[in-house]
């Protein structure tokens, strides 16, 4: 099969490699899509977490949807032709020798888990979100709900209020998906930040109570009026030390700063020189896969019920044969929303 892979300079590269193994607990699954994420820019960047420059080159991806096209003998929970979600390749040094893997989901094909063949104490973590996806869903826009259910469990996690205020920076699609499950969840006083008019009414047209665009206006002279003590939370969906520090300026006493973006090189200069007394800073780098699997009929419901269409968050596909020239426009911040690489 085909997969992507990136080396430590940060080269990419559609390299061939053998079709991943399976076990008796497992299925094999041919991809269909695969979304473009922030977290692969900075794997390709070198400064992701827990991936050091002697770990590369490794296989990039972790948003892919596919179909099961061979199981396991203790398989029970899927079956040839299910749509699922989570397809991933770990490291095989008998397969891959030195190559290593980033989930390595821009895969022809992947493997996913089946979480009822294994002990309780046993079950992998990615097997808790590697679900089966709907017959009424599109397989290739389905790999926007890998956004959908990471957001809306981080939204949980960060104990967002619905009577709280806050500020959201960004305006890619894990902010504006930020924004859009946050105003279906009920909270009602949300600001957008973005850095130019076409994305500020992006975000004012998914649940935005007020947009601010960075480059025509003072952010903190519009969100200090409109909340003159500042605001309960201040949410940074673009992993930004210079958000981080801004934002102290904007919370109100006892306010918190959610970080869901990663900052890269994995350490930053805090200023909290005007920052009020008390305040929380909290992370959420990498959702739990057990609250992504719980946050998927949430999200679902609202699927059904007309609240998301997933189209509405996608601007760009790709065939995975220009995923090189799919990843130069995702550089070069010409890619508006989502762009979805696909395989079929």
């Amino acid at each position: 099969m085909k997969t992507l892979t990136v080396d430590r300079e940060g080269q990419l590269e559609v390299t061939e490699i053998p079709k991943p193994s399976f076990n008796s607990k497992q299925a094999l699954v041919k991809t269909i899509s695969c979304g473009l994420c922030g977290t692969d820019a900075t794997l390709i960047e070198g400064s992701f977490k827990n991936f050091p420059k002697d770990s590369y080159p490794v296989m990039l991806g972790h948003e892919a949807v596919g179909k099961v096209v061979e199981v396991g003998s203790e398989v029970t929970s899927y079956q040839i032709g299910d749509i699922v979600m989570l397809p991933f390749n770990d490291p095989n040094k008998e397969l891959y020798g030195s190559l290593g893997s980033a989930w390595g989901a821009f895969s022809e094909y992947g493997v996913i888990h089946d979480k009822n063949a294994y002990d309780e104490k046993d079950i992998p973590e990615p097997a808790y979100a590697q679900q089966v996806v709907p017959t009424d869903i599109n397989p290739v826009d389905a790999a926007m709900l890998v956004t959908f259910r990471e957001v809306y469990s981080t939204i949980e996690y960060f104990n967002i209020k619905l009577s709280d205020s806050i500020v959201v920076f960004g305006s890619g699609p894990v902010a504006v998906t930020f924004i859009k499950l946050m105003s279906l969840k009920g909270v009602h006083s949300i600001i957008g930040i973005a850095r130019s008019e076409e994305k500020r009414k992006i975000l004012l047209e998914n649940g935005a109570t007020h947009a601010i665009n960075s480059r025509e206006c003072n952010i903190n002279d519009e969100v200090l009026h409109l909340y003159p003590e500042g605001v309960n939370s201040v949410l940074d969906a673009v992993g930004s030390t210079k958000v981080i520090n801004q934002a102290m300026e904007l919370i109100r006493d006892r306010g918190e700063i959610l970080c869901y973006g990663v900052p890269n090189g994995n350490q930053m200069l805090l200023d909290w020189s005007k920052a009020p007394y008390n305040w929380k800073l909290s992370f959420q780098q990498m959702p739990y896969k057990q609250e992504e699997g719980e946050a998927y009929e949430q999200i679902l419901k609202w699927i059904r019920s007309g609240d998301l269409q997933l189209k509405d968050y996608i601007s760009d596909y790709f065939r995975f044969e220009n995923i090189l020239e799919a990843f130069e426009k995702f550089s070069n911040n010409e890619i508006l929303k989502k762009a979805i690489i696909t395989y079929e």
